[in-house]
């Protein structure tokens, strides 16, 4: 059910989220709003109030360094038929900030001197930091899994589920422009030189399409599916590709984080087509952090967190929802046409069809309407097959306890970059549940794991030696045996969610990469 070489997709361990990073469309320098007149009459309000106001009134959005600008702070909204950059100049009092207008969108940041051109790489400046989190421009709320990446280079992040982000930005990049994207919303693009050591409010605007219900009733979701597999080949390309990766993973009993491991990953991508060969990881640098003491009666542990994520490349080992011959065991419903940077997807629901046997997920899919290759897969597996797959996903060597999984949920994006695709970001979240012998009551435990490709290459890849291989199907946190608190150095990594953050810290650990 899942690819050539027979592997059998329903005894997966683990899965993740697929999301697609596609360059936005092309930058467009607008500064006339900034000459243009308003005419403000708020009296005294607070900055953040004000800005809103101002959106609301012109329509345009704003993105900018959070630590520079106090929202809070209350400003006199009181203006007559004013020059917008004059307004602003008076309500953020920041005599070093500069505007830049792209689109819709409003960036105010500090200004950074360019770098001096030089032969000299010991010249040129040092790795720069970017930070910030993705909004929902109209309700403030945090954009999850949001796709940040350098628009000309195979290189990015993704936002955590709080929204949070951070990047580094290389001297060779300062030419570069930086793009926000997340489906149904216009990209972000904003300047690599604006962005440098910014800690940015990123809002994103929803892109509403209307389309006529008579056109989505017409379209035949299996018919948008079979253009999507047979596309493969063209979409994702028959050459090989070289990856690095972040990569997570962790255990916590009672809201108590018991283990955590993380990773930089590198990771031969064997061709999509016309190939045998099987993808390849090794773990570049690793560490792991464990709060289990001798009194804990019962630990769980994943189990092959780093195969799960090569075998959730779903368009590599085909998901069993997306094989034509298990059409007959689903039903498909084409539910939206939503947008996606300058272009858009179809949004296709399935399900498990009545009385058949064999089908084990639900969840929606997004599928490019020009290219029709797949964007992002958002599933969970029914409850009906949870208890036959017990013993696939974790490891609990406590005889006196019985423990099953509750709900698994996974997610798989993929980004674009010079006209083929790759596998961007893959993300599970694991519930079970544990008792003891003789007792009434049951254990929670929610298990995570979660990889993020940060740069790929397509030149002199090759396949690793035998010996350098990660031992990919055994439990990954007893791999690791070691830990350095200055670690990740120049090395791309997620930043924790804030109750991950507290996690660690209610654990005593100091890491360097997570002070505040």
């Amino acid at each position: 059910m899942l690819s050539d070489n027979g592997t059998i997709f329903k005894y997966i361990s683990a899965i993740a989220l697929l999301i697609f990073l596609i360059p936005s469309r092309e930058t467009k320098c607008q500064e006339s709003i900034l000459d243009s007149a308003f005419t403000f009459r708020a009296g005294t309000i607070k900055t953040g109030n004000a800005l809103n106001l101002i959106t609301r009134q012109t329509g345009y959005h704003f993105t900018y360094d959070s630590r520079l600008i106090d929202t809070e702070k209350k400003t006199a909204m009181d203006f007559r038929n004013t020059r917008l950059e004059v307004i602003l100049d008076s309500i953020l009092k920041g005599d070093s900030l500069i505007y830049s207008v792209i689109d819709v969108f409003i960036i105010i940041s500090r200004e950074i001197p360019a770098p001096q051109s030089s032969n000299d790489p010991s010249l040129l400046p040092d790795l720069k930091f970017i930070s910030g989190i993705i909004l929902d421009g109209e309700s403030s709320e945090p954009l999850p899994y949001a796709t940040i990446a350098l628009k000309h280079e195979g290189k990015g992040t993704v936002s955590n589920s709080n929204g949070e982000f951070g990047f580094k930005i290389s001297p060779e990049d300062y030419g570069d422009t930086v793009v926000v994207s997340y489906l149904g919303y216009f990209a972000r693009e904003i300047p690599v030189q604006q962005s440098l050591g910014n800690n940015f409010r990123v809002s994103m605007r929803r892109e509403f399409i209307s389309i006529p219900e008579i056109i989505i009733k017409n379209q035949i979701p299996q018919e948008i599916i079979k253009k999507t597999v047979s596309g493969i080949p063209r979409n994702y390309g028959n050459t090989p590709a070289g990856m690095t990766a972040f990569y997570r993973e962790g255990v916590l009993r009672k809201s108590q984080l018991q283990t955590y491991s993380e990773a930089i990953l590198q990771i031969y991508k064997s061709a999509y087509s016309g190939s045998i060969l099987n993808d390849q990881i090794k773990v570049f640098k690793s560490r792991k952090i464990e709060n289990i003491n001798v009194t804990d009666t019962l630990t769980v542990r994943l189990k092959a967190g780093l195969s799960t994520c090569l075998q959730l490349d779903g368009i590599k080992n085909v998901f069993d929802f997306l094989s034509r011959e298990n059409f007959n065991d689903y039903t498909y419903r084409l539910t939206d046409i939503v947008s996606f940077d300058e272009e858009s997807a179809f949004e296709i629901e399935f399900g498990p069809r009545e009385g058949a046997e064999s089908p084990m997920f639900r969840g929606s899919i997004f599928i490019n309407t020009t290219d029709f290759a797949l964007l992002k897969a958002d599933f969970v597996i029914n409850a009906d097959y949870l208890k036959k797959m017990r013993e696939k996903f974790i490891l609990n060597p406590s005889r006196d306890f019985t423990t099953w999984p509750v709900s698994v949920r996974y997610s798989v994006t993929y980004r674009e970059m010079n006209d083929r695709y790759f596998l961007s970001h893959v993300r599970g979240d694991l519930e079970f549940a544990s008792r003891q012998k003789k007792k009434l009551f049951n254990t929670q435990f929610i298990v995570f794991f979660e990889m993020a490709v940060t740069s790929m290459k397509l030149n002199d890849v090759e396949r690793f030696d035998r010996e350098e291989l990660a031992p990919s199907h055994s439990v990954f946190s007893r791999t690791i045996t070691s830990y350095d608190p200055v670690f990740w150095e120049n090395q791309e990594f997620l930043k924790p969610e804030d109750n991950l953050l507290q996690a660690l810290k209610n654990m005593k650990v100091r890491l360097q990469e997570f002070k505040e």
